[in-house]
């Protein structure tokens, strides 16, 4: 391929420690944040949104949430970012069997 493809999107999701967890709350409902989806934006810089489950079971909505702004997380994400980057480039191709 001589021209490099456009990519639009980056993205990893990042299981939150247990002792990383927290609860938030959204329309009524109180959510166990679990995972974390962390986008690389065009200018190079991250974007961050907490997923979880409802603390009172059942499925629940597919809602994000606001990662808390302090230096535990913002070490998680940068770690995580830089360990997804190198298990990228690692990459061994597709793997189809011939």
């Amino acid at each position: 391929m001589t021209d490099a493809p456009e990519i639009s999107a980056l993205a990893i999701n990042v299981v939150i420690p247990e002792h990383l967890q927290w609860t938030d709350e959204r329309r009524g409902e109180e959510f166990r944040l679990l995972t974390i989806t962390v986008r690389m934006l065009p200018d190079g810089t991250l974007a961050a949104k907490a997923y979880g489950r409802p603390v009172q079971g059942g499925r629940g909505g597919y809602v994000s949430f606001r990662v808390p702004d302090r230096p535990e997380y913002d070490e998680l994400i940068e770690c995580a970012a830089t360990r997804a980057a190198a298990v990228w480039a690692a990459h061994r191709g597709l793997g189809r069997a011939g």
